[in-house]
């Protein structure tokens, strides 16, 4: 991680904006940040953590406190803005915190909301916005850091001395610190994993076993009370012996069930016979109970049919005379269809007479036969008069449609003389309509070829408008370029010259006694040389080329750029003084063009180009609009020569057939003359030969209906007398005296069933009577003692429960014995499953325990975790050795302790050994100095190994707030020798103190100055 740039406004003691660039503070590799004491130094700090992370370090985050400065004006919104590169991305982050802002409408003030941005830069489409959600960008910042607010103020910004917590804190927080950094979350997943699969094994165990002991459960269920007598089982799911145990007593339940089994088959086998013996009892006494009952019911029947007796007779003697009568039904039903058939007869006669006139209300059938003969042969002679008239009725309707066509005709000739009148006018017109579209296309045409060039040269002109501003702005970002090129030239030079006058301190800075002077060779260095005030050391020269480089480069490029846009103004102003292309409608103005460009004129100018084209356009579009209408107006004279022709013929044809129509009205008029004579001897009094024919067809009609009604009734009146003959006949012959007798006598075919089913019933029971009467084994019975079934049932009924229960306790013993079995076998297999499971769960817990550090085989009890980071711990004590022994003249070594302090785990000790007495101790014994540069060392160490981890989290911008007061001269000179050989690895260390003696050793320096409108910064380079 390196930072760029931070922008901080009205923020703590800041009351306007300042701007800090740490690319030229890093450039150095080592600057101060100095100040007097509450200027505002610790606020940087606090400033890049609150862009980071949205907050303050802890101790300075205390409830109630405000982050927005009381110097800053109420409408300068407090805000912190800070760029920097994480993870291979450079990003902006910006943060403001809950601020009081003036209301826009009112007096008084309101709440603000927290506001957060992110933006990202692109090396193509530049910085482009990522997130506004604090939630996001805090998360996004977090993932490529790698620490939270907490381990980034330990190990990066490591204020107010606070460097020797990490050199005092437990192994736990040692733990949690060195895991975000180094990413041993793998490691931890491993611990997860093993925990998880032992987890999984045991529970996968345990179930087993619950099944094992669930169907220990069913055999006890199944088993009855010879389960209920045997010994529990005592073990547990997960405990060892239980699927032993659980065999073991299921094959006692087998026993016992079995030996069960063999004494029910015993007891139903007596219940059986018990059976048999008390149904057969009971079988004999049902059948003498049966026979007495039947002998008495015999009894009773034969004195009921003796009281029915005199009934039988009476239905057998009214059915033999409802038989006699029927013999008389089929003339009475002849005799009453006869007297049916003439009363409808003589109601037709009645109907018909009333529709005759009265001089035929009483003729007789043949008189009116006769009439009806007479008019139907009077109304077949009409229908040469029908079809007379019918023709009379067309050649009517044929003389209208002559006159509909003769007056459709005159209005068509009057159309067509009226629209032939005007027609020279219009073909004149359509003509000369033609002439004028073909001259505007010749027109628009040459107008067309005069406006491409137009446009052209107004394009020109524009764009030479356009680079004339582009070659201004050229020329002045040229000039600025040349002068801060001369600036930064004149400025190398006297940094190079006051550099060469102090090379001499700069050499004695790297003399060692003993070793000879790379200048005069001598070992011996009794004065050497020391640095003045102003001193430059070879970085600030190179700084100082790099930028002179850099704004010749600049002044290159502009160069460049100028020449660029004047060869394009150049070409563009050509374009627009082109004479060879028209840029007018007419002679007279391109003649004003050209005269004015042969005299030198700076060309013609956008206004004027623009209304030469907007003027040819307007006549380029009118004359193509003109010349548009050619095809219209020839399809309109072909249109109007097709029309002439078509009314020149419809003009004559209409002529042909009024000739046509006179004729044809002269020879309709002398056939209707000779068809009105032959109608009007026909028709008589009616209308029409029509009506005259519905007159004669409705007395036919009449006349027929009568005569037949007159037929009918006589033939009725004959049918009826004969019926009366046949029934008095037919009755006297069955023996009654009158037919109303033998009609009162008669029955229907349901009253004589109803007789004879009265009878049978009657013969069928004495029948039956008698043969019961004949039984040998019922009289038999009756002479016996009253038979006692009841008893017998009872007696059966004990013995069949009590083989129902023996089948029962049969059934339920063997029922017991294969369920028994069946259990006894899934007990089986599941304890055959359970056995490769166990073995893995043993495996696994064995390794999830030692990667735990619970196992006794973990003789630390040391976790996986733990262990990897006691490795990266061993080599940040290395990195941190390495630096520690120049801080200490190599009195301190710091070294990894996996050692277990009380009852804690071991893996992460920290010891210091001091060379001088040989002793390794703790690292909280170190003095206050000793403990300064031990913990600065190891910090340093950290970060170096951080970096080089391959997974984890680069540390390129350090900073060291305080703690140098403590350290004496020598010591001090050591510990910034050791920080100014972070340049090699391209990191720099930003120093937070106010320590004066620092301001004269180190060059490059951020310096605040405290105001009393608000603390401001200052660098010095």
């Amino acid at each position: 991680m390196r930072l760029h740039r931070l922008s901080i406004t009205a923020f703590g003691p800041f009351g306007a904006t300042q701007e800090v660039d740490f690319d030229a503070l890093s450039s150095a590799g080592l600057f101060l940040l100095h100040g007097p004491t509450g200027a505002g130094k610790t606020s940087v700090l606090d400033a890049v953590c609150f862009a980071l992370y949205g907050a303050v370090p802890g101790a300075r985050q205390s409830p109630g406190a405000s982050l927005r400065s009381d110097h800053a004006p109420a409408d300068l919104p407090t805000e912190v803005q800070l760029e920097l590169t994480v993870g291979g991305r450079r990003l902006e982050v910006t943060r403001s915190p809950a601020q009081p802002r003036p209301k826009k409408r009112g007096d008084g003030f309101t709440l603000e909301k927290a506001q957060s941005r992110l933006r990202g830069h692109d090396p193509e489409r530049g910085w482009q916005a990522l997130s506004k959600s604090h939630q996001e960008i805090g998360e996004e910042l977090t993932r490529l850091i790698g620490m939270s607010r907490d381990q980034f103020c330990q190990v990066v910004l490591l204020p107010q001395g606070d460097f020797a917590r990490f050199l005092r804190s437990d192994a736990e927080a040692r733990g949690k610190l060195l895991g975000r950094l180094f990413d041993t979350r793998r490691f931890a997943a491993v611990e997860e994993r093993l925990a998880e699969l032992r987890r999984g094994g045991e529970a996968r165990v345990t179930a087993a076993d619950e099944r094992i002991l669930a169907l220990a459960q069913r055999i006890a269920q199944a088993a009855g009370p010879a389960g209920a007598e045997a010994t529990p089982i005592a073990a547990r799911p997960g405990e060892p012996g239980l699927a032993e145990a659980v065999l073991e007593w299921a094959a006692v339940a087998r026993s016992t069930a079995r030996e069960r089994l063999d004494i029910a088959h015993r007891v139903l086998t007596g219940a059986e016979g018990r059976q048999r013996t008390a149904r057969h009892a009971l079988d004999t006494e049902r059948e003498l109970a049966r026979l007495q009952e039947r002998y008495e019911e015999t009894v009773r029947r034969a004195a009921a049919l003796e009281e029915r007796r005199p009934g039988h007779d009476r239905c057998q003697e009214e059915l033999e005379r409802a038989r006699k009568a029927d013999r008389v039904a089929p003339a009475l039903e002849l005799r009453e269809e006869a007297e049916l058939a003439h009363r409808r007869a003589d109601a037709a006669l009645d109907r018909a007479r009333a529709q005759l006139p009265s001089d035929l209300a009483d003729a007789g059938p043949d008189q009116l036969a006769d009439l009806e003969r007479r008019f139907r042969q009077e109304l077949g002679g009409l229908e040469s008069a029908r079809r007379a008239e019918a023709r009379s009725a067309g050649i009517d309707g044929e003389r209208e449609r002559l006159e509909r066509e003769s007056r459709a005709d005159d209005a068509t000739v009057r159309d067509a003389d009226a629209w032939l009148a005007g027609w020279d006018a219009v073909h004149a017109g359509l003509r000369e309509r033609i002439a004028t579209a073909q001259e505007a296309a010749t027109r628009a045409e040459r107008l067309a070829g005069l406006l491409a060039p137009a446009r052209r040269r107004l394009e020109a002109a524009r764009r030479r408008d356009a680079l004339a501003d582009e070659l201004l702005a050229a020329g002045e970002t040229l000039a600025e370029a040349r002068e801060r090129a001369l600036d930064a030239h004149e400025s190398w030079l006297g940094l190079r010259e006051r550099r060469l006058r102090d090379i001499a301190a700069e050499l004695a800075a790297g003399l060692v006694d003993g070793t000879p002077c790379t200048v005069c060779g001598s070992a011996e260095h009794p004065a050497p040389a020391t640095e003045g005030d102003g001193h430059v050391d070879r970085a600030t020269e190179e700084t100082a080329l790099t930028a002179h480089r850099r704004a010749e480069e600049t002044r290159a490029r502009a160069e460049q750029a100028l020449g660029l846009v004047r060869e394009r103004h150049a070409t563009a102003h050509a374009e627009a003084r082109d004479a060879a292309a028209p840029a007018a409608a007419d002679g007279a103005s391109a003649a004003a063009v050209a005269d004015g460009e042969a005299q030198g004129a700076p060309g013609p100018s956008v206004d004027e180009l623009r209304d030469t084209v907007d003027r040819l356009a307007a006549e380029h579009a009118a004359e193509h609009l003109l010349a548009a209408g050619t095809h219209a107006a020839r399809e309109a004279l072909d249109a109007a020569e097709r029309e002439h022709a078509d009314r020149l013929e419809l003009r004559q044809e209409a002529e042909r057939r009024a000739a046509a129509r006179t004729s044809r009205r002269e020879a309709l008029d002398r056939e209707q003359t000779a068809l009105h004579d032959e109608l009007a001897a026909v028709r008589g009094a009616s209308g029409s030969v029509a009506a005259h024919a519905d007159r004669l067809t409705r007395r036919v009609e009449l006349l027929a209906e009568a005569a037949e009604a007159v037929r009918a009734e006589r033939d009725a009146a004959r049918r009826r007398k004969e019926a009366d003959d046949r029934l008095s006949d037919a009755a006297f012959r069955a023996g009654f005296d009158t037919p109303e007798a033998a009609a009162a006598t008669l029955l229907d075919a349901a009253a004589q069933r109803d007789l004879q089913h009265r009878i049978d019933a009657w013969q069928a029971e004495a029948a039956a009577v008698a043969d019961r009467r004949a039984e040998r084994d019922a009289r038999e019975a009756a002479e016996q003692p009253a038979a006692r079934p009841s008893a017998a049932q009872g007696a059966f009924e004990t013995a069949e429960w009590l083989l129902r229960e023996a089948s029962s306790a049969l059934a339920a013993a063997d029922q017991r014995c294969g369920e028994l079995t069946r259990l006894s076998r899934q007990a089986a297999d599941e304890v055959r499953r359970l056995g490769p499971v166990r073995q893995e769960y043993e495996r696994v817990a064995r390794l999830a325990g030692l990667a735990a550090g619970t196992s006794a085989d973990n003789e630390r009890k040391m976790r996986l975790e733990a262990y990897v980071l006691a490795a990266r711990l061993e080599q940040v004590a290395a990195a941190a050795t390495a630096r520690l022994q120049r801080m200490s003249s190599g009195r301190y070594t710091l070294v990894h302790s996996d050692a277990r302090t009380g009852g804690r785990r071991a893996g992460l000790g920290l010891h210091v050994v001091d060379a001088w007495t040989g002793s390794e101790r703790d690292t909280a014994t170190l003095s206050g100095g000793e403990t300064f540069f031990a913990s600065l060392a190891l910090a340093l160490g950290l970060a170096d190994v951080v970096t080089e981890e391959a997974g984890g989290v680069r540390l390129d911008t350090l900073f060291i707030d305080e703690g140098f007061g403590s350290l004496d001269d020598q010591t001090l000179d050591e510990v910034l020798d050791v920080l100014d050989s972070l340049r090699e690895r391209d990191r720099s260390v930003g120093i937070v103190s106010h320590v004066a003696d620092l301001r004269r050793r180190i060059p490059v320096r951020l310096e605040v100055v405290k105001e009393r409108q608000g603390s401001s910064v200052r660098h010095r380079l």
